[in-house]
C-alpha cells in the first residue's frame, strides 16, 4: 500500500504542477551571466511562417552579444474558430499556430 500511496502522491503533485498558466518562473534576468532566449513564430503568408530565435548573452551586467536566427517553415493551414465581436460572436478563419517545446540541458 505504501508504494501505491507514494505513486498517487507523485502523480497528484505532477498534475498540480502542470498548469495551463503562461507564467515566467522569474521576472528578471540575472544579467551577471545569463542567456536570454526568445522564440517567435510569425505568419508570413498562406504558405509560410517565419521562426525567429533570439539569444541575448549577458555578461557582468552588460549585453555582450545578441544572436538571431530566422527559419522559414511551412504553414500549418487554417481552422475555423468562434471569435467575439461587438455584435456578439461569429465564425472566423484563423491560421494555426505551432506549439513550441524547449529542451534545456
Amino acid at each position: 500500500m505504501f508504494k501505491y500511496g507514494t505513486l498517487l502522491l507523485m502523480l497528484s503533485i505532477s498534475l498540480f504542477s502542470c498548469s495551463e498558466k503562461n507564467e515566467d518562473v522569474t521576472q528578471t534576468v540575472n544579467k551577471d551571466g545569463a542567456i536570454e532566449t526568445a522564440v517567435v513564430v510569425t505568419h508570413l503568408d498562406s504558405s509560410y511562417d517565419i521562426l525567429t530565435t533570439t539569444h541575448k548573452v549577458w555578461v557582468k551586467n552588460g549585453l555582450y552579444r545578441t544572436v538571431e536566427y530566422h527559419d522559414t517553415l511551412p504553414t500549418l493551414g487554417t481552422t475555423t474558430s468562434v471569435v467575439k465581436t461587438d455584435d456578439g460572436e461569429r465564425n472566423a478563419t484563423i491560421t494555426k499556430d505551432y506549439e513550441i517545446y524547449i529542451t534545456i540541458k
